[in-house]
Formats: structure tokens, sequence, C-alpha cells
């Protein structure tokens, strides 16, 4: 894939999530809060870059990537939140804090990703998926148990 058409790409995925995101806030979080979870399962395809054979990389780069992803999830856990409202719904609270958190996690993967360049394609592509996987997964359970505390506490 092309530069231009990868940065076309990654520019569309955010402004999907964030657009589902904002969107989010003016519906209530319906059962359990399970749905929280799903887009871990919609990245799964990517997973094919992770074990593809020509990605080579010592176990501390994947150890790396692992901690960067869990690091830039830090911004987003404390952006996202959950609360109660008159119709006694548990919503997403409007944060525009989680904009700019996540408009710079997705900055600072792509200058990550200008700097290195002595890495193969394959690797760094198996690497870069890594930190995505990281961020997102961890984000996403610490979300999910924000949303379970916070409806344990309106009795759902």
């Amino acid at each position: 894939m092309a530069s231009g058409e990868f940065i076309t790409l990654v520019i569309v995925i955010a402004a999907l999530v964030l657009f589902r995101t904002m969107r989010s806030v003016h519906r209530p979080i319906r059962g359990s809060g399970i749905r929280l979870l799903l887009p871990i399962i919609y990245m799964l395809p990517g997973a094919y870059l992770i074990m593809n054979p020509k990605a080579h990389a010592p176990s501390y780069e994947w150890l790396a990537a692992i901690g960067i992803g869990i690091l830039l999830s830090i911004p987003l856990i404390w952006t996202t939140n959950y609360e109660v409202r008159e119709d006694k719904q548990v919503y997403a609270q409007r944060n525009r804090g989680f904009i700019i958190a996540f408009l710079a996690v997705l900055a600072i993967r792509f200058l990550m990703r200008a700097y290195i360049s002595d890495i193969d394609p394959d690797t760094l592509a198996a690497l870069f998926i890594t930190v995505a996987f990281s961020y997102a997964l961890t984000w996403r359970i610490v979300s999910f148990l924000k949303f379970r505390k916070v409806a344990r506490l309106r009795g759902v």
C-alpha cells in the first residue's frame, strides 16, 4: 500500500471513530455494555500482519510496542467516562478532551512511523498493529469496566 493510500485510510478510519464516538453521547448504552468491546473484535483481521512470517523483530521490540500501546491508551482512558442521566440510562460523557487525546495518539503514531525507518516494512507494520491492538484493547477493557461500575451504581 502506497504511503498516500495508507494515510488516507488512517484518516478515514479516524474520522469514522470520532464520528461514532461523538454520536454515541446522545444514545444510551444498553444492556451489559458488551458492545464497548466489539471494536476489539473488528480489529482482529489486522492480526494477520502481526503473524506475518516476514515480520522479524526481537522480543524487546514486541514488548516495547505493547508498552507504547498501553501508554497511548492512558489519555483515552482518562477522557472516557460514563454517566447516568435523568432517564436513568447510562451514557458516554461528552468530552472534548477525548477528541484531542485521540488525535494526539494518532499524531504520535504517525511521528513514530516517520521516525522509525530502518525496519523492514513487514516488521514495521506488525509492530504498529501491535501498538494499535495494545492501546485499543487496554482502552476498551478499562472503558467497559468503567461502564459496569456506573451501571452497577444505578442498579443495572
